[in-house]
């Protein structure tokens, strides 16, 4: 032992000497004495190169060829990098083969053969530290395309320095060296180690040269690329120069605006004194000074050209309406009038005329309508599937999935399972991120829980559906049908062996595979990385993995996919069973220490459509609580007199019950007043009975789903189906924008009630219902703005019917102005391509409009029968029963107001608050930095949908997740597809390929190798596989075990057992030669047929470049043209933990491939399987401000045009964007994304603001005196007509959508659906509250700065209405239940 040469010209070892067993390799023989001549000069030469062309050697020709077989088997991993190859041929032969072995090698042990020689053991070989960084630096980036990795992995074990490249290179293992092979760092003074000069990859010669792919050095650099995640560039401190920008505007806005506003009131104060003083000079006594009260009516007087005029004001001011005593006297004569609003207001009014003198008919119109659309639910279809939900016909992802499933097949479906200790850490209330924390679980691998879980894969590999069919029947076979199913699992490395190995050896052999997985390949034949069986793995200081404290098992088996339904439906059969297996396990697994998280191919969609049944009773118990909230309130706009409520009866009944037991001759002489009489039971307010509208409330309702049952029916028979988000949230949105229409009519009709129903025939004047009590501290400012009508030309009292169509009258067009502009805004959401937003907007524009029209019609026949009933002393929901009138006093007088509460607020205190100046002011400043703020926070907010929150929160899929994001390691595979490249021809051939001389710059290969370089940006991270390198060298002739030829037939291929005396290599004796420019490369139909025979070739340990396993489905041949379709470079995101990551992985996919189709002039696209589900991110942006921009300029035109405004228009349609705008900027604040749901809700967001700020609008415009903007009192004459508005319709629209949806919300918030918590609960409540602040307090303070004039209408449809009754329903029949009758 221990023998050395003397040096130069000596041998340490020649020959073989035996094996070490029956199934060994051969082993050298030690030999200390001079070099020899070959036997065999030109096998020497043909193997290890010209410099072995003279001169003796230590190695014998049984030697050479060995090491021939070795070389083969590695070339066809190195082979495309010329210096690779060359300095591993020339380390080897130096070390087998070189005459001066004894100077660098020496034998350490020596063993004993089989055959009883002795044979080397071990011995150290002295190579310098130069040339083997040298050689392992040729070697290190050199990819073998068809595992998605590097030779270095197989050759080297994934060696990261030379050190453990050698040490790799000279253990001894079965699948390498049969001795060891040391490599010591020092050597005494008398060894000569090893120094040739290695070839470097970027060296210019042939023999070096390698392509880009292989060799760094050599590539182009890219132009850097921003990722896609990266944020503005521009910054000014924390904020964007956008937000400083806006911060500092608005600054400058504010104090701007607040010295123009001081300036501004001084001068105008100085102004109005003059005014005053002119005025008082001329006339003090004018009539027209006094007139009314109104506001800035003193400052006119100088406006008037004869005081003769002023006689008459007072008079022409009832005819004239609101604000006439502001007219000038042309003005009075000759009113400003717009006539679509007479129109409308006229056309209505014969409609309400109508519906209420013949409500059964038209209960049988309607009813004969209803029925017809509601045919169509026989063509009804709810759409479930996530692809034609969410993505366009049209979308370019759908296209491309649907190309690559017909040319390549379906994507696999996958079985995952991930297996971790117990116990854990589990935060509660986490799901955008990863919910797990690594690092507090204990480690996973034990022996115990191997055993257990080798007994679950045996299991699973026997597991049975109905049908008879198992994993093998299902399974991908990457080498056929006699292959084995492709199951990554850390056991694959043990194959059947786990049982044998003790406590004492799994750990060794898992720390072996783990380190070199080509020691340890499963039986599907293929290397299998730890990152795809291992999570949690520590990562040392020293940047080692520390695979043995790995906290997760990650198991998946490969299960094929198909567009067969027959063969689809078996996986799906196997699928299901496999399921129930797991489902049953996880209890079992727990009790072992282990935690068993999994999902199945049938798992995400079966666990989505489970969760729409989830939350059922939440969302009915909130439709319920909507429900009593509006039939309950719609009875109190007409409240009851001075003590008749229920609590004030409670209150007396209990005050006076203890006279019942007092003596008769205590009390006082009695009172003709019966309402303090003590009794036994509380005598209720007759509202409670008869003026309550509970039926009418619930015939609401009823219209509500009346209408979307007929939008559904009419749509289902115009073939577009019904959607998840259509079911859950048109209910919800038709209700919403609906029922204020509902209260709005009511409240009118309670109001034409007070001053023309049944108690103004006492006589008492209408104007007491309004002008009692002052109002706020500014009395004059707004006193008898109601006094509407002519007492001497207007009937006090009016038969039912006419109430009813003055009414509608009045409100008609209101509703009409808020039903098209939100049935416009909705329908403009049809021009979306995604179908789920496409069906809602279709769904919501036919359900609004249907509603609405259900409301002018059937409701105000309902309406008139409900007052009819309800003036007859009919009972509400018993109108059979009939309770009689109580006696009142002929002289006593109302003592209520006959408002209600909310009334009575916006009256009294909130329209005279909002209205002051200081106050406007206060509110412009604040909702413009309301505004600012929003815009600050829109550009945070982030895009995607967390699919956990689509799932049950007890779906066992959550914790699937959970696991999946922080225990895989690995992101998703993802395909770049060439559709249109003539791969036959050479320009084609060299679009494509990586490895060779004449590669383009920028081919598919190149610039995926490129990319991968620059991860941040491209978020792709493993080495592409590139079907056109592995299949030009594989017909490389120096490749002898790869593509062979009959000797005797040459159209005839070889197969893989059969002998080499028969075959030869296919481009033996070519001319031109194989050669790395590309010369000599098949072209045309030689090219299919080679390529069709590379793609059924076996893949083998002699010839692992066969096509087979790896690229079998990678390219498409049409067989008719005998051409090549598609084919796709396969390679690897990096791994991908949130809605983020995926969004940009798909942003920079297409950046690549478009860029690549542009180098080089051929369409290439990128696929992966999440793709067409993120496809909706690359567009939502643009189709967001599509969709908006439309609706808000459907808003503006409609709008404009139904108020006969510009200026109003414009101020209602910017109302509405910052209503949308302050919902998008709440958004990110409450965890809200960017997604086709929201998307959804911004749109209803645009028709809520619409319906908050459209009956405002209007009821300002119609309170107009049709004074000039410019006129002294102008913002005087605004302020009123605004407070006329508030009092109006504000209490109807607080009333109807504001409270009404605020309950509903409120009972949503109890939901433990995350998805409804998160898009509907915060959401809507966001949106609800930003519309109510923005249409009620905004929204009248703009309009009464800057409104445009109005039009003093009302009072001459009055008259109108008056004569049309006379002249046109004449005469006019009551009903036997009227007053009138009694």
């Amino acid at each position: 032992m221990g023998e050395k040469g003397d040096g130069a010209g000596q041998c340490a070892m020649r020959g073989s000497c035996g094996k070490k067993g029956w199934m060994g390799k051969e082993l050298p023989c030690p030999y200390n004495g001079p070099p020899s001549e070959p036997e065999n000069r030109q096998l020497l030469v043909d193997i290890c190169g010209a410099e072995f062309a003279e001169g003796p050697v230590c190695c014998a020709e049984e030697q050479l060829k060995t090491l021939k077989e070795n070389f083969n088997t590695v070339d066809a991993l190195i082979g495309a990098c010329p210096a690779c190859r060359n300095n591993f041929h020339s380390f080897f032969c130096s070390f087998t083969c070189s005459p001066n072995q004894a100077s660098f090698l020496n034998i350490t042990t020596t063993q004993e053969t089989s055959s009883g020689n002795d044979a080397v053991k071990s011995l150290d070989f002295f190579v310098t530290a130069n040339h083997a960084r040298g050689f392992f630096d040729s070697c290190k980036s050199v990819q073998v395309s068809s595992m998605n990795g590097y030779a270095m992995d197989v050759i080297g074990g994934g060696a990261k320095n030379y050190t453990s490249f050698l040490k790799f290179l000279g253990d001894e293992k079965p699948m390498g060296s049969p001795f060891q092979i040391d490599f010591p760092t020092t050597w005494p003074p008398e060894v000569d180690p090893l120094d040739l000069t290695p070839r470097r990859c970027s060296d210019p010669d042939l023999l070096s040269k390698c392509a880009c792919i292989d060799c760094p050095d050599v590539c182009p650099t890219l132009p850097p690329v921003p990722s896609p995640s990266d944020g503005p560039t521009c910054h000014v401190g924390f904020l964007s120069c956008l937000s400083f920008i806006l911060v500092i505007g608005y600054l400058l806005a504010v104090l701007g605006f607040l010295a123009g506003y001081f300036i501004e009131s001084a001068i105008r104060k100085r102004r109005e004194k003059a005014y005053n003083r002119v005025a008082l000079a001329t006339d003090s006594g004018s009539p027209r000074t006094h007139s009314r009260g109104l506001v800035g009516a003193g400052s006119l007087a100088q406006y008037l050209d004869e005081d003769s005029l002023g006689t008459q004001s007072q008079t022409e001011s009832r005819h004239l309406g609101r604000g006439a005593s502001l007219l000038d006297p042309i003005d009075t004569l000759q009113p400003r009038h717009y006539p679509l609003n007479a129109f409308l207001r006229r056309a209505f009014f014969r409609l309400g005329m109508w519906t209420a003198s013949y409500p059964w008919l038209t209960f049988a119109i309607v009813t004969l309508f209803i029925g017809i659309l509601n045919i169509g639910w026989q063509n009804f279809e709810v759409e479930t599937d996530p692809v034609r939900l969410w993505v366009a016909p049209t979308s370019e992802s759908k296209i491309q999935k649907e190309f690559f499933d017909k040319n390549f097949g379906p994507f696999y479906r996958t079985e995952q399972i991930f297996v971790t200790s117990v116990p854990g850490f589990v935060e509660g209330d986490n799901v955008s991120t990863s919910a797990i924390t690594l690092g507090q679980k204990p480690p996973v691998l034990t022996h115990a829980h191997l055993q257990f879980w080798n007994k679950v894969e045996q299991e699973i590999r026997a597991i049975e559906s109905p049908n008879g069919y198992t994993l093998s029947d299902v399974c991908f076979k990457p080498a056929g049908e006699e292959g084995a199913c492709v199951v990554q699992s850390a056991l694959a490395w043990f194959g059947p062996d786990l049982d044998t190995r003790g406590d004492g050896t799994w750990d060794e052999h898992i720390l072996t595979c783990a380190n070199s997985p080509v020691d340890c390949l499963p039986d599907f034949q293929q290397p299998l990385g730890p990152q795809y069986v291992l999570g949690g793995v520590p990562t040392r200081d020293d940047g080692s993995k520390d695979y043995l404290n790995a906290e997760a098992l990650v198991i998946t088996y490969v299960v094929s996919d198909s567009l067969d339904e027959e063969v689809q439906g078996r996986a799906m059969e196997w699928e299901e069973e496999l399921k129930q297996y797991l489902l049953k396990l996880v209890p079992k697994a727990r009790r072992k220490g282990l935690d068993v998280a999994f999902s199945t191919g049938i798992s995400l969609e079966e666990e989505i459509n489970k969760s729409t049944n989830t939350d059922v009773k939440i969302v009915v118990l909130s439709y319920l609580a909507m429900f009593f909230y509006i039939s309950f309130t719609l009875g109190g706009g007409a409240s009851p007199q001075e003590g008749e409520g229920v609590v004030a009866s409670l209150v007396t009944w209990a005050i006076n019950f203890p006279r019942l037991f007092i003596p008769s001759r205590l009390i006082d002489s009695p009172s003709i007043d019966t309402s303090n009489a003590p009794r036994f039971f509380p005598r209720l307010p007759r509202s409670l009975f008869v003026d309550s509208k509970f039926t009418l409330g619930l015939f609401g309702i009823i219209l509500v789903v009346l209408s979307v049952s007929s939008s559904v029916g009419f749509f289902s028979f115009m073939g577009v189906k019904v959607t998840l988000i259509i079911a859950e949230v048109i209910p919800f949105l038709v209700l919403a924008v609906g029922v204020d229409n509902v209260f709005l009519l009511v409240h009118e009709l309670d109001r034409q009630n007070l001053m023309h129903g049944p108690n103004a025939a006492t006589g008492i004047p209408s104007t007491t219902a309004y002008n009692t009590g002052p109002m706020s501290p500014t009395r004059s400012l707004f006193d008898s703005t109601h006094e509407d009508m002519d007492a001497n030309s207007m009937p006090l009292y009016l038969p039912a019917e006419e109430r009813i169509a003055r009414t509608l009258a009045k409100m008609g067009p209101s509703i009409l102005l808020s039903t098209i502009t939100e049935t416009t805004a909705f329908a403009l959401g049809a021009l979306v391509p995604m179908p789920a937003v496409r069906n809602f907007a279709l769904y919501a524009a036919g359900s609004v409009f249907l509603n609405a029209l259900l409301q002018v019609t059937v409701f105000v026949s309902a309406l008139t029968l409900d007052l009819r009933r309800s003036e007859a002393n009919r009972l509400d929901c018993f109108p059979c029963i009939k309770i009689s009138s109580r006696i009142n006093l002929v002289d006593a007088l109302p003592l209520g107001s006959g408002l209600g509460f909310l009334a009575k607020f916006v009256r009294r205190y909130y329209a005279p608050f909002l209205l002051k100046p200081i106050v406007k002011a206060g509110v412009l400043i604040i909702f413009t930095g309301a505004f600012v703020a929003s815009v600050i926070s829109m550009q945070h907010l982030e895009l995607g949908l967390d699919q956990r929150l689509a799932l049950p929160s007890d779906s066992y899929l959550v914790n699937y997740f959970d696991n999946l994001d922080a225990y895989l390691d690995i992101g998703p595979p993802v395909y770049f597809v060439s559709a249109d490249i003539d791969v036959e021809k050479r320009l084609g051939q060299q679009s494509l390929c990586g490895r060779f001389t004449t590669c383009k710059e920028y081919s598919i290969a190149n610039r995926l190798e490129g990319e991968r370089k620059r991860v941040e940006s491209s978020y792709i991270s493993e080495p592409a596989a590139s079907w056109i390198d592995e299949f030009l060298q594989w017909v490389d002739p120096a490749k002898e075990n790869c593509c062979r030829l009959r000797v005797r037939d040459p159209t005839q291929f070889c197969g893989t057992r059969e002998n080499n005396r028969i075959c030869r290599p296919c481009f033996q004796d070519r001319l031109p030669p194989w050669n790395i420019t590309m010369d000599g490369f098949p072209e045309d139909e030689e090219f299919v047929r080679y390529l069709k025979r590379w793609l059924v070739s076996p893949t083998t340990a002699k010839c692992p470049l066969a096509g087979k396993a790896s690229f079998g489905g990678a390219i498409s041949i049409d067989e008719e043209s005998n051409k090549v379709v598609a084919s796709h470079f396969r390679t690897f995101h990096k791994p991908l933990k949130n809605q983020g990551d995926f969004i940009n992985a798909f942003a920079a996919a297409h950046r690549i491939a478009d860029e690549i189709s542009e180098d080089t002039g051929s369409k290439v696209f990128p696929y992966s399987l999440f793709y067409v589900f993120f496809d909706q991110y690359a567009h939502i942006i643009p189709i967001t401000q599509e969709v908006l921009g439309l609706g808000l300029a459907s808003v503006l035109i409609v709008t404009a045009i139904m108020l006969g405004s510009w200026r109003t228009g414009s101020i209602v349609t910017g109302v509405v964007a910052l209503t949308v705008v302050a919902v998008m900027g709440v958004m990110p604040l409450w965890g809200i994304s960017l997604n086709a749901i929201s998307l959804v809700n911004l749109v209803i967001s645009l028709g809520i603001a619409v319906e908050f700020c459209a009956h405002v609008a209007r009821a300002f415009m119609n309170a107009g005196s049709g004074l000039p903007v410019d006129h002294p009192a102008g913002q005087k004459e605004r302020d009123e007509r605004m407070w006329t508005a508030l009092v109006d319709v504000g209490p109807s629209v607080l009333s109807g959508i504001t409270f009404t949806k605020l309950i509903g919300m409120s009972v949503l918030a109890l939901t433990r659906s995350r998805l409804l918590e998160i898009y509907y609960f915060r959401m809507w409540l966001t949106l609800i509250i930003s519309g109510a602040l923005h249409g009620l307090v905004l929204l009248p303070v703009v309009l009464s700065i800057a409104g445009g004039p109005g039009f003093p209408l009302q009072e001459a449809d009055e008259e109108w209405m008056s004569n049309a009754i006379r002249n046109d329903y004449d005469p006019f029949l009551a009903d036997d239940d009227s007053i009138s009758s009694d």
